[in-house]
Protein backbone atom coordinates (compact mmCIF):
# COMPACT_ATOMS: atom_id res chain seq x y z
CA UNK A 1 0.00 0.00 0.00
CA UNK A 2 1.01 3.60 -0.59
CA UNK A 3 1.02 6.22 2.16
CA UNK A 4 -0.91 9.28 0.96
CA UNK A 5 0.01 12.68 2.37
CA UNK A 6 -1.53 16.10 1.95
CA UNK A 7 0.48 18.98 0.46
CA UNK A 8 1.86 19.86 3.89
CA UNK A 9 3.23 16.34 4.33
CA UNK A 10 0.60 15.23 6.83
CA UNK A 11 -0.48 11.59 6.38
CA UNK A 12 -4.11 11.11 5.41
CA UNK A 13 -4.70 7.49 4.39
CA UNK A 14 -3.47 4.32 2.71
CA UNK A 15 -3.95 3.89 -1.03
CA UNK A 16 -3.92 0.79 -3.16
CA UNK A 17 -1.17 0.93 -5.80
CA UNK A 18 -3.66 1.38 -8.65
CA UNK A 19 -5.20 4.37 -6.81
CA UNK A 20 -1.75 5.94 -6.49
CA UNK A 21 -1.08 5.37 -10.20
CA UNK A 22 -4.40 7.07 -10.98
CA UNK A 23 -3.30 10.13 -8.99
CA UNK A 24 -0.06 10.15 -11.01
CA UNK A 25 -1.98 9.84 -14.30
CA UNK A 26 -4.21 12.78 -13.32
CA UNK A 27 -1.10 14.80 -12.40
CA UNK A 28 -2.33 15.14 -8.83
CA UNK A 29 0.91 14.01 -7.14
CA UNK A 30 2.82 17.04 -5.88
CA UNK A 31 5.89 15.15 -4.68
CA UNK A 32 6.95 11.73 -3.47
CA UNK A 33 9.36 10.09 -1.04
CA UNK A 34 10.77 6.64 -0.57
CA UNK A 35 11.52 3.89 -3.01
CA UNK A 36 9.63 3.24 -6.22
CA UNK A 37 7.32 0.34 -5.41
CA UNK A 38 5.43 -0.13 -8.68
CA UNK A 39 5.62 0.78 -12.35
CA UNK A 40 2.66 0.47 -14.70
CA UNK A 41 3.31 0.21 -18.43
CA UNK A 42 0.88 1.70 -20.91
CA UNK A 43 0.55 1.66 -24.65
CA UNK A 44 2.99 2.69 -27.37
CA UNK A 45 2.75 6.22 -28.76
CA UNK A 46 2.08 6.37 -32.51
CA UNK A 47 4.03 9.59 -32.75
CA UNK A 48 7.17 8.68 -30.80
CA UNK A 49 7.05 4.90 -30.71
CA UNK A 50 7.77 5.04 -26.98
CA UNK A 51 5.88 3.03 -24.43
CA UNK A 52 4.31 5.05 -21.62
CA UNK A 53 4.92 4.19 -18.00
CA UNK A 54 3.96 5.55 -14.60
CA UNK A 55 5.83 4.77 -11.40
CA UNK A 56 4.84 5.42 -7.82
CA UNK A 57 6.88 5.70 -4.68
CA UNK A 58 5.84 4.34 -1.30
CA UNK A 59 4.88 7.82 -0.06
CA UNK A 60 3.09 10.41 -2.21
CA UNK A 61 1.69 13.89 -1.54
CA UNK A 62 -1.68 14.52 -3.19
CA UNK A 63 -2.55 18.00 -4.48
CA UNK A 64 -5.73 19.57 -3.16
CA UNK A 65 -7.51 20.23 0.11
CA UNK A 66 -6.13 18.54 3.16
CA UNK A 67 -8.32 15.93 4.80
CA UNK A 68 -6.22 16.18 7.92
CA UNK A 69 -6.73 19.92 8.42
CA UNK A 70 -10.47 19.35 8.70
CA UNK A 71 -10.23 16.40 11.05
CA UNK A 72 -6.81 16.75 12.66
CA UNK A 73 -8.25 16.16 16.12
CA UNK A 74 -11.03 13.79 15.12
CA UNK A 75 -11.08 10.43 16.81
CA UNK A 76 -9.94 7.71 14.38
CA UNK A 77 -12.51 5.16 13.24
CA UNK A 78 -12.74 2.24 15.68
CA UNK A 79 -12.45 -1.25 14.21
CA UNK A 80 -11.73 -4.54 15.93
CA UNK A 81 -8.56 -5.04 13.89
CA UNK A 82 -7.21 -1.61 14.92
CA UNK A 83 -8.28 -2.15 18.54
CA UNK A 84 -6.55 -5.54 18.73
CA UNK A 85 -3.43 -4.04 17.15
CA UNK A 86 -3.49 -1.11 19.62
CA UNK A 87 -3.63 -3.58 22.51
CA UNK A 88 -1.04 -5.87 20.86
CA UNK A 89 -3.48 -8.82 20.85
CA UNK A 90 -3.25 -8.99 24.64
CA UNK A 91 -6.34 -9.56 26.79
CA UNK A 92 -6.88 -6.62 29.16
CA UNK A 93 -7.99 -8.98 31.94
CA UNK A 94 -5.83 -12.13 31.91
CA UNK A 95 -2.82 -10.76 30.00
CA UNK A 96 -2.79 -13.62 27.52
CA UNK A 97 -1.73 -13.02 23.93
CA UNK A 98 -4.22 -14.39 21.38
CA UNK A 99 -4.90 -14.67 17.68
CA UNK A 100 -7.40 -12.18 16.29
CA UNK A 101 -10.12 -14.80 15.89
CA UNK A 102 -9.96 -15.57 19.63
CA UNK A 103 -10.39 -11.94 20.70
CA UNK A 104 -13.39 -9.68 21.18
CA UNK A 105 -14.11 -6.03 21.85
CA UNK A 106 -15.02 -5.43 25.49
CA UNK A 107 -16.72 -2.27 26.70
CA UNK A 108 -15.23 -1.24 30.05
CA UNK A 109 -18.51 0.45 30.95
CA UNK A 110 -21.11 -1.77 29.26
CA UNK A 111 -23.18 -0.15 26.50
CA UNK A 112 -26.43 -0.96 28.27
CA UNK A 113 -25.13 1.02 31.26
CA UNK A 114 -24.44 4.07 29.13
CA UNK A 115 -20.93 3.20 27.97
CA UNK A 116 -19.96 4.40 24.52
CA UNK A 117 -18.44 2.40 21.69
CA UNK A 118 -15.37 4.66 21.68
CA UNK A 119 -11.62 4.09 21.96
CA UNK A 120 -11.51 5.22 25.61
CA UNK A 121 -14.19 2.71 26.65
CA UNK A 122 -13.03 -0.42 24.81
CA UNK A 123 -10.27 -2.92 25.36
CA UNK A 124 -9.23 -6.22 23.84
CA UNK A 125 -10.48 -9.27 25.72
CA UNK A 126 -10.19 -12.98 25.11
CA UNK A 127 -13.59 -14.59 24.69
CA UNK A 128 -13.35 -16.42 28.04
CA UNK A 129 -12.69 -13.19 29.99
CA UNK A 130 -15.32 -11.25 28.05
CA UNK A 131 -17.96 -13.87 28.91
CA UNK A 132 -16.80 -14.01 32.54
CA UNK A 133 -16.98 -10.22 32.88
CA UNK A 134 -20.40 -10.15 31.25
CA UNK A 135 -22.33 -6.89 31.46
CA UNK A 136 -20.43 -5.64 34.50
CA UNK A 137 -17.70 -3.10 35.01
CA UNK A 138 -14.22 -4.50 35.74
CA UNK A 139 -14.64 -3.50 39.39
CA UNK A 140 -17.99 -5.24 39.76
CA UNK A 141 -16.59 -8.37 38.09
CA UNK A 142 -13.41 -8.27 40.24
CA UNK A 143 -11.38 -8.26 37.02
CA UNK A 144 -9.02 -5.25 37.09
CA UNK A 145 -7.73 -3.87 33.81
CA UNK A 146 -4.08 -4.66 33.14
CA UNK A 147 -3.73 -1.59 30.90
CA UNK A 148 -5.60 1.63 30.22
CA UNK A 149 -7.45 2.28 26.97
CA UNK A 150 -6.39 5.30 24.92
CA UNK A 151 -7.24 7.03 21.64
CA UNK A 152 -4.49 6.53 19.05
CA UNK A 153 -3.44 9.65 17.16
CA UNK A 154 -3.69 9.82 13.36
CA UNK A 155 -0.15 8.48 12.88
CA UNK A 156 -0.64 5.53 15.23
CA UNK A 157 -3.98 4.76 13.61
CA UNK A 158 -2.40 4.56 10.14
CA UNK A 159 0.21 2.15 11.53
CA UNK A 160 -2.52 0.07 13.19
CA UNK A 161 -4.47 -0.14 9.91
CA UNK A 162 -1.70 -1.65 7.81
CA UNK A 163 0.14 -4.86 8.60
CA UNK A 164 2.62 -4.53 5.74
CA UNK A 165 4.22 -1.14 6.21
CA UNK A 166 7.44 -0.51 4.34
CA UNK A 167 10.44 0.75 6.28
CA UNK A 168 10.41 4.26 4.78
CA UNK A 169 6.68 4.58 5.50
CA UNK A 170 7.14 3.42 9.10
CA UNK A 171 10.00 5.87 9.65
CA UNK A 172 7.84 8.70 8.31
CA UNK A 173 4.91 7.84 10.60
CA UNK A 174 6.86 7.04 13.78
CA UNK A 175 8.23 10.59 13.96
CA UNK A 176 4.80 11.80 15.20
CA UNK A 177 3.88 8.83 17.40
CA UNK A 178 4.05 9.77 21.10
CA UNK A 179 6.92 8.07 22.97
CA UNK A 180 4.42 6.64 25.51
CA UNK A 181 2.57 4.76 22.75
CA UNK A 182 2.26 0.99 23.06
CA UNK A 183 3.75 0.81 19.58
CA UNK A 184 7.12 1.32 21.26
CA UNK A 185 6.51 -1.30 23.98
Amino acid sequence: MILALDMAGLPSRWLMIDEAITYHARRMVAWSLGDVVATYHGGVSRMTGERSELSTSSIIAIKGASELVRDAHAEPHLTNAALFARDRHVCAYCGGEYRERDLSRDHVVPVYRGGKDRWMNVVTACRVCNIRKGGRTPEAAHMPLLYTPYVPNKYEHLILQNRRILQDQMEYLLVKVPRHSRLFA
